[in-house]
């Protein structure tokens, strides 16, 4: 039996590819870090009342101006903080839900997670009075029953990644069906609330809002983390992941079950707030160009894509504020158009 062996030219060019690939992955990490922080900084400086952006940190503090101090603790420094975690969740749900179906239409929004998740957010507003992290766990749950409804009624002797598509597009239907309908049935007051929260809003989000999101993202995020090589073997194939000894089933439903939390969690803070679970995944996969799921680039760029539409949505008119979610809807249906566009003239489409 011939036995197969590299040649040292080969394993030197195998680790410099390797090498570049790593190098690259480090630097748009730490370039989307950086983004990050200064989107914050910066949505903290613009609005009516202008600040220096090199102001903002002693005024964070509470150690500048006592006006530059009270419009960014109490009005600005709450919605801006809460719109990382927010934005961080929604990117790196959307990236798992992406990997696992290896479809890029995939996303809570587009599979209805995101309808599921506001119908029963919209009844604990409206009928239960929920608020807080009760209503985070509504949404969470909401979205955990949709996910279970979508992948059963999706499975036939395998899981397709059109049919999971076409299955959550119409589960989806239904539960945005069902919210005008418990919508409509509300109290004025429960009404102007849930459509506040139903077009994805930070506006008026006070600290009291941020807690229930970090304490299911300090569960959730390194939960994913933790199962992300198991979603590099998925990738593959399940023969071939099953090939290697990973237990298939099991490590799906596990992924699915964090991606479903953080999904849940971001709905339950912000509202569906719409198209970022589906473009944060895309946009970090090309920047890094590794060939994986980049979990941590999507969260990055999740929280960069919510912290700069919440600033477009808060300044671009000077008479009034417009949603985080309608910003992100504007900016992201397009992307949705090119995508179905470019696949279905490829012959992917079915």
């Amino acid at each position: 039996m011939t036995q197969l062996t590299a040649s040292p030219e080969s394993l030197a060019y195998v680790a410099k590819a390797r090498a570049r690939t790593t190098g690259r992955v480090r630097r748009v990490t730490t370039i989307l870090g950086l983004a990050v922080v200064l989107a914050f900084l910066v949505s903290l400086s613009l609005g009516d009342f202008l600040i220096p952006v090199w102001h903002v940190p002693s005024d964070v503090v509470g150690r500048g101006d006592p006006a530059e101090v009270l419009v960014v603790q109490h009005l600005r420094l709450p919605r801006a903080i809460l719109a990382l975690p927010v934005g961080a969740a929604l990117g790196m749900s959307g990236a798992v839900f992406q990997a696992l179906a290896r479809n890029p239409l995939a996303s809570p929004d587009i599979l209805g997670i995101t309808a599921g998740g506001s119908l029963t957010a919209v009844i604990g507003l409206t009928v239960l009075g929920l608020s807080g992290l009760f209503l985070s766990f509504a949404a969470t749950g909401g979205a955990l029953v949709t996910a279970v409804l979508i992948y059963v009624l999706a499975y036939r002797q395998g899981l397709s990644s059109y049919r999971l598509v076409l299955v959550g597009i119409g589960v989806g239907a239904i539960a945005l069906a069902l919210i005008q309908f418990f919508w409509t049935r509300a109290h004025t007051y429960d009404a102007a609330s849930a459509a506040l929260w139903l077009s994805g809003s930070l506006n008026g989000r006070g600290i009291e809002s941020i807690w229930p999101i970090l304490v299911m993202l300090a569960v959730a995020i390194p939960g994913t983390l933790v199962l992300a090589k198991r979603l590099g073997v998925l990738e593959l194939g399940d023969d071939t992941a099953a090939g290697v000894g990973l237990a298939v089933q099991r490590s799906r439903a596990l992924l699915l079950l964090a991606a479903v939390a953080l999904a849940g969690a971001a709905i339950g803070a912000a509202g569906p707030v719409a198209f970022v679970a589906f473009v944060s995944g895309p946009i970090a996969r090309r920047l890094t160009r590794a060939g994986s799921a980049a979990l941590v680039q999507a969260a990055l760029t999740g929280a960069v894509l919510v912290s700069v539409a919440d600033l477009v949505g808060r300044t671009a008119l000077s008479s009034s504020e417009v949603s985080v979610g309608v910003i992100t809807g504007i900016a992201g249906a397009p992307y949705l158009l090119w995508l179905l566009a470019r696949t279905n003239k490829s012959g992917r489409g079915n």
